[in-house]
């Protein structure tokens, strides 16, 4: 009886840091829309944003990893060991949304031929910092092209700040103008008589 309640338990708690390890390394789905044209579209791209952004790193999982020897100084760790890595992920992946898509094809990190983003880095003797470093530098290519077309409302505060300069702008002209057309009646009235 003891034995079948430890198994017992023991499968539940496997069952838990499953599902726990599954939510770990997942992104949130981005909203199924090829363009943000109506608002609504837009508030379901700006709480994936926010969403994604919590995520602080793509997941290993979701991209293939390929590892060389890196170049430049390091003595005989950087002729033994292959610390250099490649984090590839193609553009349709389900993870990166619809509409950010035209965008990370015209990046430097997509590759034609494979239809993918191909993201690099060899910045640290140690592999691990730099699954981490190219796994960051992924997320923050996909921040990037997802945000070019999530457009934010002006606030209230905004919108006066901008009336405000805009006022000022005027008056500062107007007053250039008042200057350059007493200049010029000066000029050309100094009472000479033909």
């Amino acid at each position: 009886m003891i034995s079948r309640i430890k198994r017992e338990s023991w499968y539940a708690i496997t069952a838990i840091w499953t599902r726990r390890c599954r939510l770990i390394h997942t992104l949130p789905t981005p909203p199924s829309t090829t363009s943000l044209s109506c608002a609504e579209d837009q508030e379901g791209a700006k709480v994936w944003l926010r969403a994604f952004e919590d995520a602080k790193t793509v997941p290993k999982n979701l991209v293939e990893l390929t590892f060389s020897r890196s170049s430049g100084p390091g003595g005989q760790n950087v002729n033994k060991v292959e610390t250099k890595v490649s984090a590839r992920c193609r553009v349709d992946a389900p993870w990166i949304p619809m509409w950010a898509r035209e965008s990370l094809v015209r990046t430097p990190y997509y590759v034609k031929t494979s239809h993918s983003l191909l993201v690099s880095s060899s910045a640290s003797r140690s592999q691990a910092r730099n699954i981490d470093d190219s796994l960051g530098k992924m997320h923050a290519v996909v921040i990037g092209a997802a945000k070019n077309f999530i457009t934010s409302e002006p606030s209230a505060e905004q919108r006066q700040r901008v009336a405000n300069l805009e006022k000022a702008h005027d008056s500062r002209r107007r007053l250039e103008k008042d200057k350059r057309s007493a200049v010029k009646k000066m000029r050309s009235n100094k009472g000479w008589r033909e």
